[in-house]
């Protein structure tokens, strides 16, 4: 499990969007916010500065609405301009041209195989995968430089992983009784109520269950299609809020929506604190993503990692003693190899001598 989640860490970290070193850097700093508040194994208060609120640790939910709400305010806080315009949308202007359905083939692919690979690693959720998705597309783009401006690779690809990282999340969930995230958590907790232990042996114990399963995800997808379909004028309409009322409505239901998940006020605090934060970083182009991925991963890779060493006794040959921990490490390596190896490429080219063509 280590395995896997350093993989997750160092591709997050290093198909964020700028430099991967940046990436790295604000995986790591995900990683020390994580690990304040009770150790997990001996149950010591870490890194809390003496506040008896940061004893349970950061919130997720104040990080996430500080680095991805307050910090977005602050870094716009100047805009007036009104982003969408008068035009009518009719329900042919909602179909795909078949341009478009081109464009978006390659980038829907990738999208779902990264929602598949991040679904089966337990704790992330589809705002990593779309995230991550993001950044590829971005990676590997000709026009890295539009994207921003309405790039159909830059939505299909995000939400073919959020899609697919949603129902591969049940994998882990339903054969190993492992929550891929707090949505998996609260169903893992409704089947337990119900007497229903997830396990390998779901399928055969309980069909119904499964297939009843398996059947609702088809139901939800037509669903989501009846209910969005008809909403989408609505969510245009909305881009035509001016800033000036849009983003301090935004603010206040951040604010309640913060409180409202433990009644307390630190916690808002906390979105301010990481909204400045998060504003600075995006100043110096950091992405702030990878925060996100190492706040998540971070108490689980060093409590899967402590278990390990545990186990082994303190033998570090235990990550490649076996196949397919010793595979996801091997991946590791070459991904940061491969990095290397693209810096010192781009460095060759910049040391270059330019030849300039005399007229």
């Amino acid at each position: 499990i280590f395995s896997i989640m350093l993989l997750g860490l160092l591709a997050g970290a290093t198909m964020s969007r700028g430099s991967p070193l940046k990436g790295v850097a604000m995986t790591l700093f995900g990683l020390m916010c994580g690990v304040v508040g009770a150790d997990v194994n001996t149950g010591t208060i870490r890194f809390s500065f003496g506040l008896l609120d940061l004893s349970d640790g950061l919130e997720l939910v104040a990080i996430s609405m500080g680095l991805f709400g307050v910090a977005d305010f602050l870094m716009s806080v100047n805009r007036m301009t009104i982003i969408g315009s008068g035009a009518k949308l009719r329900l042919r202007d909602m179909r795909p041209s078949k341009q478009e359905l081109k464009t978006a083939f390659w980038p829907m692919v990738r999208g779902t195989a990264v929602g598949t690979l991040f679904g089966a690693m337990p704790g992330t959720g589809p705002t990593i995968t779309t995230f991550v998705a993001y950044a590829l597309e971005r990676k590997i783009s000709k026009t890295p430089e539009k994207f921003g401006t309405g790039m159909i690779a830059g939505v299909a690809s995000p939400e073919a992983s959020s899609h697919s990282k949603t129902q591969v999340d049940f994998i882990p969930t339903m054969s190993l009784g492992i929550p891929g995230d707090a949505v998996m958590a609260l169903i893992l907790g409704a089947l337990l109520i119900q007497g229903i232990q997830p396990g390998p042996q779901l399928i055969t114990e309980h069909p119904d269950i499964f297939w009843g399963l398996i059947a609702s995800f088809w139901v939800g997808n037509v669903l989501l299609m009846v209910l969005n379909v008809p909403l989408i004028g609505v969510w245009v309409k909305l881009l035509q809020v001016p800033y000036r009322y849009l983003f301090p409505s935004a603010l206040f239901f951040i604010a309640v929506g913060v409180f409202s998940t433990q009644n307390s006020l630190f916690q808002i605090w906390e979105v301010l604190a990481f909204g400045v934060i998060g504003a600075v970083l995006m100043t110096l182009e950091f992405s702030v993503a990878p925060i996100l991925l190492g706040f998540v991963l971070g108490p689980m890779v060093e409590e899967n990692f402590r278990r390990a060493l545990l186990l082994s006794r303190g033998d570090l040959a235990v990550f490649i003693e076996r196949p397919i921990s010793a595979w996801f490490i091997g991946a590791s390596a070459l991904l940061i190899l491969l990095q290397v190896w693209a810096f010192l490429r781009r460095g060759k080219n910049k040391n270059k001598p330019q030849v300039t063509q005399a007229a």
